[in-house]
């Protein structure tokens, strides 16, 4: 199943007309030359919002930032010894924790981050298809698309703005309130909910929609497992009200990777259209390619295991000096060679710090990176699969008892997260009966049933590249068990980060809403603060 950006153009220009005529971010969508449905076909609204969430839009800077220096780094998916990538150290970077939300040094003229290149298009496009026939999936879709992307915000943040957000345009509020999470779940998951049900075979299918084509029948696979994941996120705060969402979408999820949602690049748009995450790991921030590995955490458990995913998604010698950015065609795809590098090192020459003097260091070229199959410029960024549907059923099996058996949902689960690669690039390619073999060999023990569940959640979302689904899923659940690292001087005492800080940016832009929103967090608005569903 091909998804390839076709309207990456139109797109490139929404986009560049969408964040044109703005002083501040709290003006977001206050000049109504920017675009509406007199001006532009919605449908391509949508696609804006679909490559905003990707991150293909963002010059890099909050896919770099949030996932990749933070999120991949403190979930052991990847390990750098780079100064400036905090989150292997837990330090604090205001400026790179409010990356994603659309304020830092960089961000706050040019537009990037969720507010900005995300909730601002899908707001304006839900209010501008309410009511019209000729839109009703595109509103229902459109909708979906608004839960989607909150969540991940209020994930990474908390409380943050919601039902205000994304009205400067439409009501001319430029100071939203910040929203509780635990309605704003409520609320995402009413919406998903009708939207599915509203979502109509005979109806318009917006065929601008680069995640499935505008068909409903996966968007409502689509909206149901984004509901699954919604409802187990709340797993201990409501497990109640979690055990509620399960049932309500058991047998509507997705049923196979055919189901999976992605965005494939498209190099012919040029930066509108990149993939984000291949960028930065095949170099061009700078000398990342050279200094970026798999960590040892997770090479470490695929060789453990016997995971046939190594042979396919690591290689040693792929870049063989910090200046050059070609590949080399005869990097070790060798399984038996794989090495990962430890987190919490650095590049000095202070014992324990230092990872040349680490005893696994033989040259940075013998650990292993991300293969080239993973990181293409034109390959899919990956929003929602298949195997995580089923994973997620499997643990709310085995959690509460529902939706039948643990073992069965585990297995689909995992022999979907190895089958799932050949979407990357046919290099990738690992067959069922392979995938079978593992799991025949790895059968589902429920005494450590939930380990078992949310480490492949794991290592399904590290291969995915999509270490904030890692971040939040370990929140939730404590899985897979991580050694923290403890660097000196650290933000955290030695402890794994919990949330993101809000911007600083706030503190002027929205003062009052703002403070009222520290002043509701437990402990402060610090790195080791919980979000409300992140409960002991």
């Amino acid at each position: 199943m091909k998804k390839i950006v076709k309207y990456s153009a139109m797109a490139a220009i929404c986009l560049v007309v969408a964040s044109g005529c703005r002083k501040e971010y709290n003006e977001i969508n206050t000049d109504p030359s920017t675009y509406n449905p007199k001006t532009f076909n919605p449908n391509f609204v949508l696609t804006s919002a679909q490559l905003g969430y990707s991150g293909s839009v963002d010059l890099g800077y909050d896919t770099w930032r949030a996932n990749l220096i933070y999120c991949s780094t403190m979930m052991q998916g990847l390990s750098s010894v780079i100064s400036y990538w905090a989150g292997d150290k837990y330090n604090l970077n205001p400026g790179y924790t409010a990356a994603y939300w659309g304020f830092s040094a960089n961000t706050i003229t040019s537009g990037d981050g969720a507010y900005p290149e995300q909730v601002r298009l899908i707001v304006d496009l839900v209010a501008n298809t309410k009511g019209k026939p000729e839109y009703k999936n595109l509103h229902q879709i459109s909708r979906i698309m608004r839960a989607l992307i909150f969540q991940r915000l209020t994930d990474l943040y908390g409380d943050v703005p919601y039902s205000e957000a994304g009205l400067g345009f439409l009501e001319k509020n430029y100071t939203p309130k910040y929203d509780k999470q635990k309605d704003m779940y409520v609320d995402m998951i009413k919406e998903v909910t009708e939207a599915v049900a509203a979502l109509d075979a005979n109806g318009d299918k917006p065929s601008a929609d680069v995640f499935y084509n505008g068909n409903p029948e996966k968007w409502k696979r689509f909206g149901n497992s984004l509901i699954l994941r919604m409802g187990m996120r709340l797993s201990k705060v409501d497990p109640a009200a979690a055990q509620v969402y399960v049932q309500q979408v058991l047998g509507k999820t997705m049923t196979s990777n055919e189901d999976n949602a992605f965005i494939m690049g498209d190099l012919s748009g040029g930066r509108t259209t990149m993939n984000r995450n291949s960028q930065v790991l095949a170099g061009d921030g700078g000398e990342e390619q050279f200094y970026i590995k798999w960590s040892k955490t997770f090479i470490d458990f695929l060789k453990t295991n016997n995971d046939p995913r190594l042979g396919v998604i690591a290689v040693t010698n792929l870049f063989v000096n910090k200046d050059s950015k070609a590949q080399n065609p005869d990097a070790n795809t060798n399984p038996a060679v794989q090495k990962g590098m430890p987190n919490g090192k650095d590049q000095s020459v202070i014992p324990g710090l230092s990872i040349t003097l680490d005893p696994s260091f033989s040259g940075y070229v013998n650990y292993s990176s991300p293969s080239p199959a993973l990181i293409k410029k034109n390959g899919p960024t990956f929003v929602l699969t298949y195997g995580e549907s089923e994973l997620l059923l499997a643990d709310a099996a085995q959690r509460f008892g529902v939706g039948g058996s643990a073992a069965d949902h585990y297995r689909k689960g995992v022999v979907a997260s190895i089958t799932y690669l050949q979407q990357y690039d046919p290099a990738a390619v690992i067959t069922e009966t392979v995938a079978n073999a593992y799991a025949d060999a790895h059968p589902y023990n429920a005494a450590n049933g939930l380990e078992m569940i949310n480490t492949q959640y794991w290592a399904l979302n590290n291969t995915k590249l999509d270490f904030y689904e890692s971040w939040a899923n370990w929140r939730r659940t404590g899985f897979p068990v991580l050694t923290p690292v403890v660097y000196p001087g650290n933000a955290t005492n030695g402890t794994i980060p919990r949330r993101f800080p809000y911007p600083v940016a706030e503190a002027a832009s929205n003062a009052t809403n703002y403070n009222a929103a520290i002043a509701g967090i437990p402990g402060g608005d610090l790195l080791t603060s919980r979000v409300w569903w992140d409960k002991l």
